[in-house]
């Protein structure tokens, strides 16, 4: 069942080539643009695979409160942070479901990890490596992969550039190995930062967010007055006060003040791309209530 635009690399390998290469029926939707019509389908599927990007977790939650969908039993989760805190709706929704936290980049095709959900607290762990697929990271933290599964070419600035089976690929993140050989990712390139001299993690912070707010939760960039990077955590729905400041201890106990956000905005909601993703760019121009700032 997809339930994202197939142009997304993650619903087209993984749902529209895997029924067509098994012979299994397709249900295309239009996902929550229709959410009517994506729960109907919900209600009628029978065994059925539906994979979406970790924003989509909140919204599950959100549009279908107290129902109960038998009928899924593969729920793979990818292109972004694992919906980790929403893990008991979830386990609501889909009471028969194999709940999955995938990992991968659109040259790997499409996944380098696969953990099940309750393999680890952190939807920040995305496990160990798929066979046939190497995970390193260098002397910043970079990781790349390698594997003769992965994509076999790239075409990007107007050039065809060629990926050999020996060749390591730089998936975008950071991330450095636990002990038990799983990766926890520490954010993208552009997510990590020194202020003041603090390594910065966006990840990290929505990591600690996720862990006392439920609903949907970003970030976007900014500068404070002495022109330092830093970024504005986004909440929607908006919390009142009381829940502003509970988010606000747990930040403060767990962050040096370097590591806090400048300032706790509040949405009616997170506009999103086409394929379910945060909208970054609309993120930082919308105008929306400013719910504590660092500078009062």
């Amino acid at each position: 069942m997809v339930a994202l635009p197939l142009s997304y690399s993650f619903a087209f390998v993984n749902q529209w080539v895997w029924a067509t290469v098994h012979e299994r029926k397709l249900i295309p939707t239009e996902g929550f643009r229709d959410p009517a019509a994506l729960r109907q389908a919900l209600v009628d599927a029978r065994d059925a695979m539906l994979c979406l990007v970790g924003v989509q977790g909140p919204l599950l939650a959100a549009a279908f409160e107290g129902e109960v969908f038998n009928g899924v039993i593969r729920l793979h989760f990818a292109g972004g942070r694992f919906p980790q805190e929403q893990l008991p709706t979830l386990r609501q929704l889909f009471p028969r479901a194999s709940i999955t936290n995938n990992y991968g980049c659109a040259e790997a095709m499409p996944r380098l990890t696969v953990r099940s959900a309750e393999a680890n607290e952190l939807s920040a762990n995305v496990g160990r490596p798929l066979p046939g697929i190497e995970l390193s990271a260098d002397d910043t933290q970079l990781l790349r992969f390698r594997s003769v599964y992965g994509a076999v070419a790239v075409f990007e600035g107007g050039r065809l550039r060629e990926i050999g089976t020996e060749d390591w690929v730089p998936t975008g993140d950071l991330a450095e190995q636990e002990d038990d050989g799983t990766w926890r990712l520490l954010g993208r390139t552009g997510e990590v930062f020194k202020r003041h001299g603090e390594k910065v993690s966006t990840a990290q912070m929505l990591e600690t967010v996720g862990q006392t707010w439920t609903a949907e939760a970003a970030t976007y960039p900014d500068e404070d007055r002495s022109g330092e990077p830093g970024y504005v955590l986004v909440l929607a729905p908006a919390p009142d006060q009381v829940g502003v400041r509970t988010l606000l201890r747990v930040i403060r106990s767990r962050h040096a003040r370097a590591q806090w956000p400048l300032r706790i905005e509040g949405r009616e909601t997170l506009p999103r791309l086409a394929n379910g993703k945060v909208d970054a760019a609309a993120l930082s121009a919308e105008e929306g209530p400013v719910l504590w700032d660092q500078r009062t």
